[in-house]
C-alpha cells in the first residue's frame, strides 16, 4: 500500500463511520422522541418524561463526542492529501479547493451540530418539564 492509498482510505473509512454515526443518532432520537410523544399522549407520569429528556440530553453528549473524534480522525488525513494533491492539476484538488472557498454554513459539521444542539435543547426542555410536573404533582 502506498501513502497514497493508505490516506485515501483513512480517510474514506472515517468520513464513512461519521455520517453511520450520524445516521444512528438519527434513527436512536426519533425512537426517543417516540417514546417522549407517546408517554405525552398516554399520560404518563412525569418522572418518566423527565427520564426520556434525559435520555435524549445523554444521547446528543455521547454523539457531540463521536462526531468530534471523527472531525479529528478526518483531519489527521488532509495535509497529507493535499501536499499529493500538488502533483495534480488545480482544478483536481478537492481538499485544496475546499479548503479554500468552504463556507461556515455549508458543511456537515454545522448540520450534525445544529441537529445535535436542538435536540439538546428540546431534550433538557423535556426533562425540566417532567421533572417540574413531577415535584408539583399531589
Amino acid at each position: 500500500m502506498n501513502e497514497h492509498q493508505y490516506l485515501c482510505e483513512h480517510y474514506r473509512f472515517n468520513a464513512e463511520q461519521r455520517l453511520k454515526g450520524f445516521n444512528f443518532f438519527v434513527v436512536l432520537s426519533m425512537f426517543a422522541e417516540g417514546g417522549i410523544f407517546t408517554a405525552v399522549e398516554k399520560g404518563f407520569h412525569p418522572l418518566i418524561l423527565a427520564l426520556l429528556g434525559g435520555f435524549v440530553v445523554i444521547l446528543c453528549a455521547v454523539f457531540w463526542l463521536v462526531d468530534a473524534r471523527s472531525r479529528q480522525l478526518l483531519s489527521l488525513a488532509v495535509p497529507g492529501l493535499k501536499l499529493l494533491e500538488q502533483q495534480l492539476p488545480e482544478k483536481s484538488r478537492i481538499f485544496s479547493r475546499d479548503s479554500e472557498k468552504r463556507g461556515s454554513v455549508v458543511r456537515y459539521t454545522f448540520a450534525i451540530r445544529a441537529l445535535l444542539i436542538g435536540q439538546f435543547i428540546f431534550g433538557v426542555g423535556v426533562a425540566c418539564y417532567g421533572l417540574y410536573h413531577w415535584m408539583i404533582a399531589p
